[in-house]
């Protein structure tokens, strides 16, 4: 018989305590717990989202060059964008406490749609430094909406398939996004802004549609979740490595794989910014690979093997795209990077889910976890320009992949928290 645990439960504007069965509680191996309707919700707009955002992320170096500047002043727009976010990260899980996420969510895609949009329209170096980093803003917004949601709302024995599915969703958005924006590049490098906007505005559309009577928010008379705090987090090894671990990936694969490598490809392979958007894509395919092995085997097989085996292939692999001198090498270690990329963030995903809990209220520790990653997002694309422009594209990349194997260390003495039914 499967244990039993009470819920709130919303009927209009009443809310009740149900008896339900308790999504916590071992199951059989046979029977696994199914992925809940909201989490879909989100992984469709996700999926839209990542479509949209692959479509800018091959031109907006080369908009930025377009406006008379360098590449290290064409990556101060992508780590603008992630700047806004870390400063934002503590005002938005305030908002998330006080509005429930899914308004919070839905502010955060309409404020990146108006960004982007403005954005097609700048006309110089100023005006989209403002606009994109304005974008950063609404992003952490609906960013940490989302992944209070997976938390919350995950199985205790699904928690990194469920990371997994949510991270395919943006991944397979990925693969097509950029080739997509590559080529709508060719039209006019304003052309895949305006088209990302307007996706953007969708996903606000799923969300708004299906979850317009999801009851979000604790009903009322519901106990309130303890807090757990950054400082209490801390004193766990794994939240620890997670900080860390979340800092190389902001650094490698969120901040310069998409500021620096773009410019590498246009610069070493040819002068098409569909090259750039081939690039991306088949880091995003093997990124996708990545995902689908570790998102159920650690749930089986724990957390940590996972982690250090994403960082380590995917240090080696980005320290070597610098010696990537033709489109089917620098296709290869895209592909290795990816694999790597993938199978680290699911397991490192579902290690936050097991510190946090489902009996605690995780906002400040996640909003933590996630400035750790933009703080990496932001001084990556910083340095490796800065290396670029006064040394080589192969110092930059070895410097970023140095940076993602020192990010194991604090791995190998760090708890696995997964959860043994």
């Amino acid at each position: 018989m499967s244990k039993l645990t009470r819920a709130p439960y919303r009927r209009g504007t009443t809310a009740y305590w149900v008896t339900v069965p308790d999504p916590d509680a071992a199951a059989p191996p046979s029977v696994r717990p199914r992925i809940p309707g909201e989490i879909w919700v989100l992984i469709a707009a996700a999926f839209v989202i990542a479509v949209g955002f692959g479509l800018i992320t091959p031109v907006l170096p080369t908009f930025a060059q377009g406006l008379g500047v360098g590449a290290f002043a064409s990556s101060i727009v992508v780590s603008a964008f992630a700047f806004f976010r870390l400063v934002f990260a503590p005002a938005g899980g305030r908002l998330i406490a006080r509005l429930g996420e899914r308004p919070v969510y839905l502010a955060g895609l309409i404020i990146v749609a108006l960004s982007t949009g403005a954005t097609a329209f700048a006309q110089d170096y100023w005006q989209l430094l403002v606009f994109r980093g304005l974008g950063g803003i609404g992003s952490t917004m609906f960013t940490v909406s989302a992944v209070a949601l997976l938390v919350r709302l995950s199985p205790v024995v699904i928690r990194a398939r469920v990371s997994s599915a949510y991270a395919t969703a943006f991944l397979l958005g990925g693969v097509g996004g950029p080739v997509i924006g590559g080529l709508l590049g060719s039209l006019g490098l304003r052309v895949p802004f305006l088209v990302y906007a307007v996706a953007l505005l969708i996903a606000a559309g799923i969300v708004w549609v299906f979850l317009r009577h999801a009851s979000l928010r604790p009903a009322p008379g519901a106990p309130v979740l303890p807090v757990l705090t950054v400082g209490e987090a801390l004193r766990d090894s794994a939240y620890r490595a997670s900080i860390g671990s979340g800092f190389a990936n902001g650094w490698g694969n969120f901040g310069v794989r998409n500021a620096i490598l773009p410019l590498f490809a246009i610069a070493v392979i040819g002068n098409q910014p569909w090259v750039a958007g081939m690039a991306l894509a088949v880091f995003a395919a093997g990124n996708a690979v990545g995902l689908t092995i570790a998102g159920r085997q650690s749930d089986r097989a724990g957390r940590k093997p996972f982690i250090l085996a994403g960082l380590v292939v995917s240090g080696v692999a980005t320290a070597v795209t610098g010696l990537a001198h033709d489109l089917p090498l620098l296709v290869i270690v895209s592909v290795v990077a990816g694999i790597g990329a993938g199978t680290l963030n699911p397991a490192q995903q579902a290690t936050l889910a097991d510190v946090v809990g489902r009996d605690r209220n995780g906002g400040p520790a996640l909003a933590a976890f996630q400035m750790s990653q933009d703080l990496g997002s932001i001084t990556g694309p910083i340095i490796a320009g800065l290396l670029v422009d006064n040394g080589s594209y192969w110092l930059a990349f070895g410097v970023t992949g140095t940076i993602t194997l020192l990010a194991a260390l604090p791995w190998l003495r760090a708890r696995e928290t997964r959860v043994t039914g």
